[in-house]
């Protein structure tokens, strides 16, 4: 299975990591893994993870919303132009559109 990392930063004793795959349906999951003092608005203990999948179907909605053209490989763009501080847009881009998306939290 192909991960593209989006973003592994490291600031002082905060960690901040983001990935994407596509999973065995065809929908990307972008993947998301803070550790640190930075959580302590959502976690107790220090780490907090989220998921976010979107239907293999909504993938050309998603790439159009990044101006990338609809039928191109998803992961190759968000490699290309979607990495480091730009994966901060990707993620604020998904969230304010209407592509629909299940999102996954958990902290501790």
């Amino acid at each position: 299975m192909r991960t593209v990392s989006l973003r592994a930063e490291q600031d002082g004793l905060n960690h901040r990591y983001l990935r994407a795959t596509l999973n065995r349906d065809g929908a990307l999951v972008i993947e998301g893994h803070d550790l640190g003092p930075k959580t302590a608005p959502v976690s107790s203990d220090g780490e907090y993870e989220w998921s976010r999948t979107i239907l293999r179907e909504h993938i050309p909605q998603l790439l159009m919303l990044l101006d990338e053209p609809a039928d191109a490989d998803i992961l190759s763009k968000l490699e290309q132009n979607w990495t480091g501080p730009k994966s901060y847009e990707l993620e604020s881009r998904i969230s304010e559109s209407d592509i629909p998306s299940a999102l996954w939290t958990w902290s501790g």
